[in-house]
């Protein structure tokens, strides 16, 4: 009998003790031992739920409880978070979490803290949700040299840009029509600017790349500045615009990890994926291409990876698996300003047509209504941000986003 404790009794927390009572039965058949869930801890009582009689406010309990063999943390954030995971993992408990910001603030010391006690620290619920992404990373394409990881990580933005696309609502409607549906949040920061977007590609890339790569290593760019001029500009030339987390393995074995819009063309995989819907497309050196597709969040989606997750630890409780990669340092990461693409350019200014003495042009872009002096356009070289600023000197760039060739 293993016996497991819930830190958080929100979205993810319920939604695991519901998973542990529904397929109870089923667990113990695979694990060939049974999986019980003893406390739940949160500040809160849920007088009428039927996991009442489990809830306890004080997590000492759970730290000095011999019985209790795995510890899933579902709180979210740095703060207490971490502090009950380094108690938990120091008291011999592994621990499971869904905590996408601790596990890309500080994944390689807690997975290092994990190692010292002989226990596992998992967290396939911190990137996707429900979709299957950090063991076969780790595992099934472990003899590829990983060259890029590439996808639309946030359901919420994912929504938000289809709606804009799709019912031409602006970017405040589709923002408020999401939050009316509950797929964003009073505050939409952590979404629509990229942050949630930014932690997950630092996990994705850490585990690729074999070093820890931290959120402020990686720069990053929301939805909140795309506008229906830009749809309407990408609809133009065959493409749609997506919020990607990106990370590149360059020649020198620096990365170039980053978030921000992009423009695809409709016959990129990534292009067909719509609402709340995640992708994440792996380029191996091996393999190819493959990707990676389904809801990345959502109650039972994530608590389903949760509990997948405790169900590894203990049928390997004396023989603990680490999903760890190396430390970090500033030298990991590489500048950039370096990096060249194609760029969709939206820009105003009477100079705006004499663009091809200055750069290279592929195609100029029309869309109905737009204002005289308006100019957009997608490059035809690939061009660093900086080349890109000094060609456009003089005028005002209202959108600069990067194009995804395949």
């Amino acid at each position: 009998m293993a016996k497991v404790a819930i830190l958080g009794f929100g979205v993810v927390g319920s939604g695991v003790a519901e998973v542990l009572a529904r397929n109870g039965a089923h667990i113990g058949q695979k694990l060939h031992s049974n999986v019980e869930l003893k406390y739940i801890l949160d500040r809160r009582d849920f007088p009428d739920s039927p996991f009442s009689p489990r809830i306890i406010h004080d997590f000492d309990l759970i730290e000095r409880d011999p019985e209790v063999e795995v510890v899933v943390e579902t709180i979210g954030g740095a703060g207490a978070a971490k502090e009950f995971t380094l108690r938990a993992l120091a008291a011999g408990k592994s621990v499971v979490t869904s905590n996408k910001e601790l596990v890309a603030k500080h994944g390689y010391d807690l997975m290092k803290l994990a190692q010292e006690h002989n226990v596992s620290y998992l967290y396939e619920a911190s990137v996707g949700g429900g979709i299957p992404i950090i063991r076969p990373l780790k595992q099934c394409l472990a003899a590829n040299e990983i060259t890029e990881i590439c996808g639309i990580l946030n359901g919420t933005t994912n929504y938000i840009l289809t709606r804009m696309i799709r019912a031409g609502l602006s970017f405040d409607a589709a923002l408020k029509e999401a939050q009316e549906n509950g797929y964003a949040e009073a505050d939409p920061t952590a979404d629509v600017a990229g942050h949630d977007a930014c932690r997950k590609i630092c996990i994705l890339a850490s585990l690729a790349f074999g070093r820890h790569i931290y959120p402020e290593q990686v720069p990053t760019e929301g939805i909140d500045r795309v506008s229906l001029a830009d749809v309407a500009y990408a609809d133009a030339c065959g493409r749609k615009i997506k919020l990607l987390g990106r990370a590149i393995l360059e020649e020198d074995g620096k990365i170039q990890a980053f978030v921000a819009p992009h423009l695809i063309g409709g016959e990129v995989p990534l292009a067909g994926v719509e609402d709340v819907f995640n992708a994440i497309a792996v380029k191996g050196n091996a393999i190819g291409d493959v990707m990676f597709y389904g809801r990345g969040a959502g109650k039972l989606p994530t608590a389903s990876a949760v509990v997948a997750d405790v169900m590894d630890a203990v049928g390997r409780r004396d023989r603990p698996k680490f999903m760890d990669w190396g430390p970090g340092s500033k030298d990991v990461t590489a500048d950039i300003r370096t990096l060249a693409t194609r760029w969709y350019v939206r820009v105003r200014g009477e100079a705006g047509r004499a663009l091809p003495e200055r750069l290279d042009v592929e195609r100029f872009l029309a869309r109905s209504g737009a204002p005289t002096g308006e100019t957009a356009f997608i490059t035809k070289a690939p061009l660093t941000r900086g080349a890109l600023d000094n060609a456009l000197e003089g005028l005002e760039i209202l959108s600069a986003f990067r194009v995804l060739e395949d």
